[in-house]
């Protein structure tokens, strides 16, 4: 695997997973397929949700490791990969996005936001997009993803944002959830897979990533904020109070203890499993306490992550080679684009593996990690979490890559100038 040369069912891996990333660019083709060819526009409208595209195409691999390698061979291999982020990220945004956590959220989002001398509307516009992805080092970043993605939607994106504002505010949203999650070593996925082995704990990654991640974090939305104040004044709502009434505060604690739990048996999936369970159980009891579960989308999300497992496993034999011996600024850059084309996770697991680096290589590799982050749907994690809550709110409810990708660079550069300058 380490070695130059590939065998050819990772030859095969390599190929499929670049004919998926650029899947991952074409769905509003194939949306648009489904409008020309009615016939089959079921089939067209699959394989236009971001969300399948790699489960798709893991399964495309699985077929071809059949082929070249054998039953055996080919259910070890898939036995063989961890699914834990992918259940994890399904349970946390179910549980995230239920009523009562989005309603506590919301209520001390509105309480900070009256302490601004601003509209109350541009106050709690630019909390979503500061206050609510540095909340991810904490409660994880597909869980403020969930809430901050939420909240924009119901907030903004629902009363009639320019398609210019929209853009900006999603692609800033993932540069801040990818750059937001690093004051703690638990809750950004790419410092989990190296805080372990390299032995950071919390206060290392606030005094080497967090406090820069965070000036960052509030430039970007203050930037944002400011240049579209007036559309987000006039255009945006937080008086949306549902008229169902408020859940009880004992619920409310009650939602929060399963958030909690959760989120502190994150490597546990028998655990968080087993809460989860229990969490469907409670909000069955309690139903004039909740909303529509979001077990859909969150499934959808899942299955897009379980297939980046499935596809990434076999590209270490290219990707390791490309991240030994870089000069630590190269490094920093190479990441940053890299992770564009691969989950950012993925990128730092395969750079844990290498012995004998320097302070400056795991720095370089985990800041650029992070920066990159907000690049692409596949780029992060939470990513896809945010595009299945607020793609409904777009044209054809398909996101543009290419439009999210040209809207992420400003605050991608604000992170570049943050992590190498500061």
């Amino acid at each position: 695997m380490a070695s130059l040369a590939a065998s050819l069912p990772e030859t095969a891996a390599a190929a499929i997973f670049a004919v998926a990333v650029l899947h991952t660019f074409s769905t509003r083709f194939f949306a648009k397929l489904a409008h020309l060819q009615p016939r089959h526009a079921g089939l067209w409208h699959l394989l236009a949700e971001v969300e399948v595209v790699f489960g798709f195409w893991a399964f495309v691999l699985i077929a071809a490791l059949f082929w070249l390698s054998g039953k055996d061979a080919a259910v070890a291999y898939l036995e063989g990969r961890n699914f834990t982020e992918p259940m994890f990220v399904f349970v946390v945004m179910v549980i995230a996005a239920s009523r009562p956590i989005v309603t506590t959220v919301i209520d001390l989002v509105r309480l900070l936001a009256s302490m601004i001398p601003i509209p109350r509307t541009v106050a709690v516009y630019f909390l979503c997009l500061s206050a609510v992805p540095l909340l991810g080092s904490f409660i994880t970043e597909p869980a403020a993803m969930t809430l901050a993605a939420l909240m924009l939607r119901d907030s903004y994106f629902r009363q009639g944002l320019s398609v210019r504002l929209k853009y900006a505010t999603l692609g800033m949203l993932f540069v801040n959830v990818s750059i937001g999650g690093t004051l703690t070593h638990f809750a950004a996925p790419p410092v989990l897979m190296v805080a372990a082995k390299w032995q950071w704990d919390t206060l290392f990654m606030i005094s080497h990533f967090g406090w820069k991640a965070a000036v960052a974090v509030f430039a970007n939305a203050l930037v944002l904020t400011w240049f579209f104040r007036k559309e987000i004044a006039a255009q945006g709502r937080t008086d949306l109070d549902s008229s169902q009434p408020a859940a009880p505060f004992a619920i409310r604690g009650i939602h929060l203890a399963f958030l909690i739990g959760t989120v502190f048996f994150a490597h546990h999936p028998v655990v968080f499993m087993g809460l989860f369970l229990f969490f469907l159980g409670f909000t069955e009891a309690y139903k004039a306490h909740q909303d529509r579960l979001i077990l859909r989308e969150g499934l959808l999300v899942a299955f897009f992550l379980a297939g980046l497992v499935v596809l990434g496993g076999l590209q270490q034999w290219w990707l390791q080679q490309a991240l030994v011996g870089v000069e630590p600024t190269l490094l920093y850059f190479l990441a940053t684009a890299l992770t564009a084309v691969t989950d950012n996770a993925a990128l730092t697991y395969l750079a844990s593996l290498v012995d004998g680096v320097s302070p400056e290589f795991k720095y370089a590799i985990v800041a650029g990690a992070v920066t990159g982050g907000g690049l692409t749907f596949i780029a992060n994690a939470p990513n896809p979490a945010g595009v299945a809550i607020l793609k409904s709110s777009f044209d054809d409810e398909s996101i543009s890559p290419m439009g999210l990708f040209l809207a992420a660079l400003p605050p991608t550069c604000v992170a570049i100038l943050a992590f190498q300058a500061l």
